[in-house]
């Protein structure tokens, strides 16, 4: 098994415990409604939210994967960290074992946030680090994005939200 890590900070004009609250604690509700031709459903299958929440996302049909299972790690809402494992998915192709995600939501000078995120991929077996799975890893990863600037979007125009 190989292991590697991706490092990326965002930003985000969303104040931390905002973002917080919406990309770690309310995601399993924003996804299927501000992304509906991407997320199809969102489903606990175990857990309240916290730590040894067990949550299952099936992808709208024409996404490319089918669903995905994340195991989260950290909730800690004192310290705005939120870890998850993405612990099954069709992306895999058996390639990857698992990715972690290790996410921090740290105070920005304009007022917003910078979200500060570390994914860490393991390997599956001997599957060597190949520039076609860094491809795939790096299109998934654009996917992912514009679900999160969704959600941005949606909690900026639903203060309240």
């Amino acid at each position: 098994m190989g292991v590697f890590t991706k490092e990326a900070e965002v930003s985000t004009p969303l104040p931390p415990a905002k973002a917080f609250k919406a990309f770690a604690v309310d995601i399993e509700n924003l996804m299927p409604k501000v992304a509906p031709q991407t997320v199809k459903s969102v489903e606990v299958l175990e857990g309240n939210g916290g730590p040894g929440t067990i949550r299952k996302i099936t992808f709208a049909e024409g996404h490319g994967l089918s669903h995905a299972k994340h195991k989260v790690d950290v909730l800690d809402k004192d310290n705005l960290v939120y870890a998850y494992t993405v612990m099954e998915s069709d992306f895999f192709n058996n390639k990857i074992e698992k990715i972690s995600y290790d996410i921090k939501f740290v105070a920005a000078a304009d007022g917003g946030s910078t979200v500060k995120v570390a994914a860490t991929f393991y390997t599956a077996g001997d599957t060597e680090v190949t520039p076609d799975l860094m491809a795939q890893i790096k299109e998934a990863s654009e996917k992912r994005a514009l679900v999160m600037k969704a959600i941005e979007s949606y909690v900026l125009a639903n203060p309240d939200a």
